[in-house]
């Protein structure tokens, strides 16, 4: 009697304490059950968000391949680095022909992979196109006319183009050593990136100073919705991804079904659909004769804003709208760039783009470029004729 009345008490406190962690987990924030569930953000976590199709057009344009298509060895240097970070794709496309492709990892040219910051470009390009329409008059437009939360003295003061050169003064913590506590965790596992922006003010005069910070670009993102009517991915899919003739949809991510885009990451698509954004930057806003965004807005993008500081007041010289600048010698190559390693990089005086996607990448800086995408610039040039 004594044993079963002893299992009837461990069973009691058993259940009591599963009733009480169940609680728990029912009571934490959606953001803090995700982070905990799915852990490190990787390149599939399209298979845990919910999406918005990017739609790719009924008749796509694809890549030609090169005649020496494959043929060339990759250059030692390069291929370690390549399988040191755990790429899962490596594209080098000349005069619109692909030249070198290699996938690792059960990837291949169809295979969707997360853009991480990437898709911070994209989102810069809509702006662009937003201009072009006139559905937002010009960079220098204040943030408020289409954010009303932005209500104090400095709020008013920010203009979309402190939000694309991440100069915005504002009170977003860029900080990931704070892991699933930090806002960007919020961001990323959370459901509800409206209100976490409307959190967001300017605490420091803005345009002065360059601070990286994804919330500019979720603000830029519901400026766009703002404007234009239509969410993100539907503005994308109308302007960028049909006139560019993806040949595969992509999927954007958002905080929750039928909810709002991530648009400072987590754009889903291929190397191959990828490197059309650096065809479009290399014809100067123009895809296969058409003008998909404006000349003038392509070069201002990928131009450095130069008239912003760094923390240490030095100029800076490496990133535009939402674009970062590689500068080799007296020569600039803009590029999109993302957490891990996501690479679309911009080769103009080649006519050439290279695209490298994968699960890591250096953590050792070159003048604000981490020392892998050196690397796949340097020795993929290496490819080109």
């Amino acid at each position: 009697m004594n044993i079963l009345k002893s299992r009837y008490k461990k069973s009691k406190i058993l259940l009591f304490v599963v009733l009480i962690l169940a609680a728990g987990w029912m009571l934490m924030p959606a953001f803090l059950r995700n982070a905990l569930k799915y852990g490190l953000p990787g390149i599939d976590d399209y298979k845990i968000f919910d999406n918005r199709t990017v739609k790719a057009p009924q008749h796509p344009i694809p890549w030609a391949n090169a005649k020496n298509y494959n043929t060339q060895q990759l250059p030692q240097a390069l291929k370690d680095t390549l399988e040191h970070y755990k790429s899962v794709a490596y594209l080098v496309i000349q005069d619109d022909s692909v030249v070198f492709e290699k996938y690792w990892d059960n990837y291949g040219p169809s295979s969707y992979s997360n853009s991480f910051s990437a898709a911070k470009s994209i989102v810069s390009l809509l702006v662009g196109c937003a201009i072009d329409e006139g559905k937002i008059k010009s960079v220098d437009e204040p943030a408020w006319h289409y954010l009303p939360h932005l209500t104090t003295k400095l709020d008013k003061e920010l203009t979309i183009k402190d939000l694309l050169t991440m100069s915005s003064g504002s009170n977003w913590d860029e900080n990931y050593s704070r892991s699933m506590f930090s806002v960007t965790a919020k961001a990323y596992y959370g459901d509800n990136l409206a209100g976490l922006c409307e959190n967001i003010h300017i605490v420091e005069q803005p345009g002065k100073y360059f601070s990286y910070k994804s919330g500019d670009t979720e603000l830029l993102a519901f400026i766009v919705k703002a404007a234009t009517k239509k969410t993100l991915s539907d503005y994308a899919s109308e302007k960028l991804w049909q006139p560019m003739g993806a040949e595969h949809d992509a999927l954007w991510a958002l905080d929750k079904k039928n909810g709002d885009e991530k648009g400072y990451c987590c754009f889903f698509s291929n190397a191959r659909d990828f490197a059309r954004f650096g065809k479009l930057v290399l014809g100067n806003g123009s895809f296969n004769g058409r003008q998909v965004v404006s000349e003038k807005y392509i070069k201002d993008a990928t131009s450095p804003a130069s008239y912003l500081l760094e923390s240490n007041d030095k100029p800076v010289d490496f990133y535009g709208y939402q674009w970062w600048i590689m500068k080799r010698g007296d020569r600039y190559y803009p590029y999109m760039r993302g957490f891990y390693g996501q690479y679309i990089i911009v080769v103009p005086e080649k006519n050439a783009i290279i695209v490298r996607l994968g699960h890591e990448r250096s953590n050792y800086f070159i003048s604000h470029h981490p020392s892998d995408a050196v690397t796949y610039l340097n020795e993929g040039m290496k490819l080109l004729k």
